[in-house]
């Protein structure tokens, strides 16, 4: 078959090189993809939010099954238009997608049907937030409603940050009309988890645990990013916050979305603080996460087409999903002032010499046979282990053979507290 993948980044690149081991699949086309798909993918020139190119290409290539990698397309509604054309695609619809390109309607949902979060507010007035900014303690989270890259989360420490925040997303549009309405929420203390699970409208199957490392700097300082690594499985992540995660959230949710007429069909993440009081949701995704699916991946044993299809099919039930019982881990190597701004067209250096482990793209392009940087998140190092420690040897001395003019990572990824 002929599988079409959408998106350019370290996420779609694990994609590829997962979907390429089933022996189901013989030919894939990425779009646009990135430097490192282009060696195992034929690239295309379509942007990932090209709808209508993108079913046209699909159409004319007689693609048997599209996959979606990033958020964006989604919320345009990439499945609602592929599927009026009688096209097979892995992802939600546009109304199922809201839960990630809406916090505003995720957290009204959530308290609609009982599911645990944070006390939050929604204001589309600045100066009503800014009155209001006090009665959520200190940290305070404020989020841009919209999508936003990842970055679209604050927490402030101070009320002068928490000001300034608000300043920043609804005044000065810092991430455009997704800061049109923001959200504000009390900050929660507790230990972090990320839950990816297939669904097929009304069967969920979680996925082994991950925990994403936000920060862009060691010991969880800086910015939010997209994410600077990830490790499988979650440390604190037991049978007994599994089953209570399930029941309390993951069943809720897949269940509450068939009563609202949004049923949700693809991956959905769901990204956890495991607090004293249980796990409660910080955010839902509607898509494979980014970078915790390079991790999780590397542990999946299964044919993912063939889960993938299940899903289509509306018979998960049928399907059983193996595991490697090995931790994985990956490290993101990121350009200088990521996740603010940075320069691109960097050659990278030290590619050719054998890894370990494996390198997934994310930021990447292929010029006159030298592969350049070509975003803020370049290059996601990853590693199975049969401890996280053997994991996480493997991929700091791979990315130490790795370099290019004023990359940065995290050097404390897997070191778990």
């Amino acid at each position: 078959m002929k599988v079409l993948v959408v998106g350019s980044g370290g996420r779609e690149h694990a994609l590829v090189w997962k979907l390429l081991q089933s022996p189901k699949v013989n030919y894939i086309y990425c779009a646009p993809g990135n430097g490192g798909i282009k060696q195992m993918a034929e690239c295309v020139d379509i942007e990932a939010d090209d709808i209508e190119g993108l079913c046209r290409f699909a159409k004319k290539q007689r693609i048997d099954l599209t996959v979606v990698g990033p958020e964006l397309p989604l919320s345009l509604g990439i499945v609602d238009a592929f599927e009026k054309e009688g096209l097979r695609i892995f992802g939600p619809r546009k109304n199922a997608a809201i839960l990630e390109s809406s916090k505003a309607f995720a957290k009204d949902f959530m308290q609609k049907y009982g599911i645990p979060t944070a006390k939050y507010n929604t204001y589309e007035d600045p100066d009503k937030a800014k009155e209001d900014i006090g009665s959520f303690g200190l940290p305070v989270v404020i989020k841009a409603d919209g999508l936003a890259a990842g970055k679209g989360v604050i927490i402030a420490n101070t009320k002068e940050e928490a000001l300034n925040a608000i300043d920043t997303m609804m005044t000065d549009k810092h991430f455009g009309e997704a800061g049109n309405k923001v959200v504000i929420e009390e900050f929660i203390q507790g230990k972090e988890a990320s839950i990816l699970a297939f669904v097929d409208g009304k069967t969920a199957v979680p996925m082994v645990s991950a925990q994403d490392y936000k920060r862009v700097f060691d010991d969880d300082k800086g910015l939010n990013t997209g994410g600077m690594g990830a490790i499988s499985p979650a440390p604190h992540y037991d049978e007994k916050v599994e089953a209570d995660v399930m029941q309390r959230i993951i069943k809720p949710t897949v269940e509450a979305m068939n009563k609202e007429n949004r049923p949700y069909k693809g991956v959905l993440y769901f990204g956890l603080m495991i607090t004293n009081e249980g796990p409660k949701v910080i955010e839902y995704n509607c898509r494979f996460g980014d970078p915790e699916t390079e991790a999780v991946l590397l542990r999946l044993e299964s044919d993912l087409v063939e889960i993938m299809e299940a899903v289509i099919e509306e018979r998960l039930h049928e399907v059983e999903i193996k595991w490697s019982s090995n931790a994985a881990m990956c490290v993101v190597m990121a350009s200088g002032g990521y996740p603010g701004s940075f320069r691109k067209g960097y050659e990278i250096n030290g590619l050719e010499k054998e890894e370990q482990g494996i390198i997934f793209h994310a930021g990447t392009k292929y010029i006159d046979g030298k592969t350049v940087t070509n975003g803020g998140r370049v290059l996601v190092f990853g590693a199975l282990g049969r401890t996280l420690e053997e994991a996480r040897a493997i991929v700091y001395g791979d990315m130490e053979k790795v370099s290019f003019t004023d990359c940065h990572y995290r050097r404390d990824i897997g070191l778990v507290k």
